[in-house]
């Protein structure tokens, strides 16, 4: 299977997924400016949403969506938990997880990236991303990871989307549990590894 990736971007959440599962992809490095692959692929013949993370898969076909990846990723390798099994409650908190954090927090950054956005703008909504950081602080006090006693897809997703606020200059630095949580993600192995391998 292939990953097109783009470095920093979603799409290090399957790909720390993938290495977590100790699965191996083929990864495809995209310029998301040009739109095109280093083989010089144009993205969007590819992925007409012009996105990434893109997998695709050994029959040739193409997979979208960073949680829904990372979901087929872990359905691939079901004995490593890192998605309950299917039609358990563990599992539904977990994809519970994974909505959360793409429509609350993924989204709540793009306008964050978007150079069109005035700085007051900015203010106003870089603030209301800071209180749900504030209530998720308050969630992970006394957990190693969101749901569970074991990392899974969420946990990965949560990683990568939250260091994004250091690129945004939201400040998180006083929120203690937030900050022991990332960097207890950023200490495993899989994480480090999927960091190194996009540069």
């Amino acid at each position: 299977m292939k990953l097109f990736y783009a470095p920093n971007a979603c799409s290090l959440a399957p790909h720390i997924v993938a290495r977590e599962l100790g699965m191996s992809l083929d990864l495809v490095r995209v310029d998301l400016n040009q739109h095109r692959t280093a083989q010089g692929q144009d993205l969007y013949q590819l992925n007409p949403k012009g996105q990434v993370p893109l997998l695709q898969l050994a029959n040739g076909e193409y997979l979208s969506e960073g949680p829904v990846i990372a979901q087929c990723l872990a359905d691939c390798q079901p004995g490593q938990a890192l998605l309950p099994v299917a039609g358990s409650l563990d599992r539904v908190r977990v994809v519970e997880w994974q909505n959360y954090i793409s429509t609350e927090l993924h989204k709540s950054y793009t306008p964050l990236f978007n150079p069109q956005v005035n700085a007051e703008a900015k203010k106003v909504l870089s603030a209301l991303l800071r209180k749900k950081y504030v209530w998720l602080d308050s969630v992970l006090a006394g957990r190693e990871f969101l749901h569970g006693e074991r990392f899974s897809v969420a946990d990965a997703y949560l990683f990568v989307v939250t260091r994004w606020a250091a690129y945004v200059q939201l400040d998180l630095t006083d929120l203690p549990h937030l900050q022991h949580y990332m960097q207890a993600i950023a200490a495993r192995p899989a994480v480090q590894a999927a960091l190194q391998a996009e540069g």
